[in-house]
C-alpha cells in the first residue's frame, strides 16, 4: 500500500490500553524512544492490534508545534 504521508516509523507495539470507546497505542520506535496514538478501539480490534505486534506509525499533518 502506498500513501502520501511521509513520516513512517517503524516499531514494536509496547502496550495497548483500550477503553470504552478509544484505545491508546504506545510504539517503541528504537533508541529509548516511543510514540503514542489515539485511535478508535474499532479499529484497533479490527487490526488486532496486540504487544509485540511490529507496526508503522504514520504521521501526516499540516501542523507541527515546536515548544522550549
Amino acid at each position: 500500500m502506498e500513501i502520501s504521508a511521509r513520516n513512517n516509523l517503524k516499531g514494536r507495539i509496547k502496550r495497548v490500553t483500550m477503553g470504552i470507546v478509544m484505545a491508546e497505542i504506545t510504539v517503541d520506535i528504537g533508541d529509548g524512544k516511543e510514540i503514542v496514538a489515539s485511535i478508535t478501539k474499532g479499529s484497533a480490534e479490527k487490526l488486532g492490534l496486540k504487544v509485540g505486534d511490529e507496526v508503522s506509525a504514520v504521521i501526516k499533518s499540516t501542523d507541527v508545534m515546536i515548544a522550549k
